[in-house]
């Protein structure tokens, strides 16, 4: 469903077309136990879109693969 919206999105809306996949082939699932992994995730969260800048597979920076 959100696939279909994105498609709907990209051709009447003007969004910017994702070149390759737009989901993640494999993920990786945890379920929160405790206020220590809840604060771990929350804080994993928080800084996870200053650390794409850093990223090998940012398309604005030469990959590594």
């Amino acid at each position: 469903m959100t696939t279909n919206h994105y498609i709907r999105g990209v051709k009447t809306n003007g969004w910017m077309p994702f070149e390759k996949r737009v989901w993640q082939r494999n993920y990786y699932d945890h379920i929160i136990r405790n206020e220590a992994d809840l604060i771990r995730i929350q804080t994993y969260i928080h800084n996870n879109p200053s650390s794409w800048q850093k990223d090998q597979l940012h398309p604005q920076i030469p990959s590594k693969w």
